[in-house]
């Protein structure tokens, strides 16, 4: 008995199929290769209608013949076996589908149950994180003596989150290492974080990676020829003459905010940014001096960031 239709107009079988769906598996395998069928005439139509199509033979009646030409096409492809979606069907649905006896169920393609952690010894030392990442907490590593433990994520230094809420968690969570950099270049910390402030409208507007994730960039640091980190390439405002022109410029990508500050240490230590480092003492003729070195295009600059550092910084003692 015939229960497959080699031609998508073959409507005779649909009875049959019926009738001996409850008596085989045959049965069974067909209504999943129909399904099948349809599936793929979706994706092809699909497919048509996300082409801009002829322009000098496009005509309903072309239209019609190539919807003919796809739906018998469907069902060829799935007559071949050559997708899988009607074997995957038959056997979610317990029957037994074409493939061979010592094939893959199809749980196995769901991944391997997790393994629940051991609880760990007296004494055993947590694993270190490898290069800075922190370790998943669900993660389980090897000891020195092979006995396996579950550990908690640790916070790489200087991580922080990727946006704050209030400039208030913002002042806390980054004035650390503020302080830390500040140390080396001998100005006030706070005066670090009005920068940053400006920079990032209090870290709301933190440059983003292309795939997502923050770029710690707290002084919009430009990426140049000699830069051999991450980059990331955004739109930005500069002023050229005195008047603001919008350019495309890419900037450096850090792991974290430590990394940031410690950059723009580094930065400042080139010979350009030596009169604004002879001014370190002086919070303003800082600023000041560091804007004339050329840091930054807007003829505001400088005092954008006093109003921030006396108005907010400073009240927030």
């Amino acid at each position: 008995m015939r229960t497959s239709a080699d031609i998508y107009t073959d409507f005779s079988q649909l009875a049959e199929l019926k009738r001996e769906s409850r008596r085989s598996d045959t049965a069974l395998k067909e209504a999943a290769r129909q399904f099948e069928a349809m599936f793929l005439q979706m994706v092809l139509k699909q497919m048509r209608q996300a082409s801009p199509g002829d322009p000098i033979f496009d005509s309903d009646r072309s239209r019609f013949y190539q919807e003919m030409h796809d739906r018998q096409l469907a069902l060829h492809l799935s007559k071949g076996g050559s997708v899988g979606i009607a074997d995957m069907i038959v056997r979610q649905l317990g029957g037994r589908s074409g493939a061979p006896e010592n094939g893959r169920p199809l749980n196995a393609y769901r991944g391997p149950p997790q393994p629940t952690a051991a609880p760990a010894a007296q004494g055993d030392r947590p694993p270190l994180p490898v290069s800075g990442t922190p370790a998943s907490p669900r993660i389980r590593k090897e000891g020195a003596d092979g006995a396996s433990s579950s550990t908690r994520p640790a916070q790489p230094a200087g991580s922080g989150p990727e946006k704050f809420d209030t400039p208030g968690k913002f002042i806390q969570a980054l004035l650390p290492e503020a302080k830390r950099a500040a140390a080396k270049i001998g100005v006030d910390p706070r005066m670090l974080l009005a920068q940053a402030a400006l920079e990032t409208g209090w870290g709301k507007k933190i440059l983003q990676r292309p795939g997502g994730g923050s770029s710690h960039n707290l002084f919009n640091i430009k990426a140049g020829r000699n830069w051999r980190g991450d980059r990331v390439q955004v739109g930005t405002l500069e002023y050229i003459g005195g008047a603001a022109v919008r350019r495309q410029a890419q900037f450096r990508a850090y792991e974290n905010y430590r990394e940031s500050f410690e950059d723009y240490v580094a930065l400042l230590h080139q010979p350009r940014y030596a009169k604004a480092l002879s001014q370190a003492g002086d919070p303003e003729k800082y600023i000041e001096a560091l804007q004339e070195s050329g840091y930054a295009t807007d003829p505001d600059y400088a005092s954008k960031i006093l109003a921030i550092y006396r108005r907010q910084i400073l009240a927030a003692r």
